[in-house]
């Protein structure tokens, strides 16, 4: 094998390595994008993965592709849009839990 294929297969796999964020990670930058604080949003992450499906994280993760809230209560009326009963439920937890410090 030539040295160039297999440097183009090393950067093939690094892109797909790099490119694949963890799902904790993709739902943490979408609540930033989505308005919410990076700490505020790195603590309900790190709950809401432990809670809910990877179906769930990604359609929250999703949801500021056409909104961005301004509030956390702008973004649980977003969230209560989805009609996801446990989608909601973990959130609003989350956001009471981490907003208040109780998130242990």
């Amino acid at each position: 094998m030539s040295a160039v294929p297999l440097r183009l297969s090393v950067l093939a796999v690094a892109g797909l390595l790099f490119g694949c964020a963890s799902p904790e990670t993709r739902l943490r930058n979408g609540l930033v994008e989505a308005g919410l604080s990076e700490p505020l949003a790195a603590c309900m992450a790190g709950r809401m993965v432990d809670r809910l499906s990877l179906v769930q994280l990604r359609r929250i993760a999703d949801l500021p592709d056409s909104r961005r809230s301004g509030t956390t209560d702008e973004f649980l009326h977003h969230v209560r849009a989805l009609r996801d009963p446990e989608i909601l439920r973990v959130t609003s937890t989350s956001v009471a839990l981490c907003a208040t410090g109780l998130a242990g």
